[in-house]
């Protein structure tokens, strides 16, 4: 299965290659697959720089999600995106940055935001590429 971050990024090197970067806000729904990684929070809060922890999905998930996407300083596109993802009773919730498996459906809806100057800048002390406007 492929990751949803790969397809996100192939879909808008297509898509900047004909009409620019884009900048946007997105929601996803649909399923991920067993394997998925989410970073689930920070070990320590408080520790310098952040180290995150890792969850990986046992089973095929529902899912509903949000995030931006804006480029770095780069000008590459970067995704932020957090997904709460369920299965029966049970739900977790996290950032999609390592890699979340597309099950058979996944849909992203992207909000082009025009006339945005964000841009995404690393942070020393957290390790972070924060939105900056």
């Amino acid at each position: 299965r492929e990751l949803m971050v790969d397809t996100t990024y192939k879909f808008l090197a297509k898509r900047n290659k004909e009409n620019g970067t884009i900048t946007a806000t997105l929601v996803a729904v649909g399923g991920v697959d067993a394997g998925s990684k989410l970073i689930v929070g920070p070990r320590d809060g408080d520790a310098r720089p952040v180290s995150p922890m890792e969850h990986i999905l046992e089973d095929v998930h529902e899912i509903a999600g949000t995030g931006t996407l804006f480029p770095n300083e780069e000008g590459q596109p970067m995704l932020h995106m957090h997904m709460a993802c369920g299965r029966q009773e049970n739900t977790v919730t996290g950032c999609v940055r390592n890699g979340v498996k597309v099950w058979h459906i996944l849909e992203i809806i992207l909000f082009e935001l025009t006339g945005s100057t964000g841009t995404r800048v690393l942070e020393q002390e957290t390790g972070f590429k924060l939105l900056k406007p």
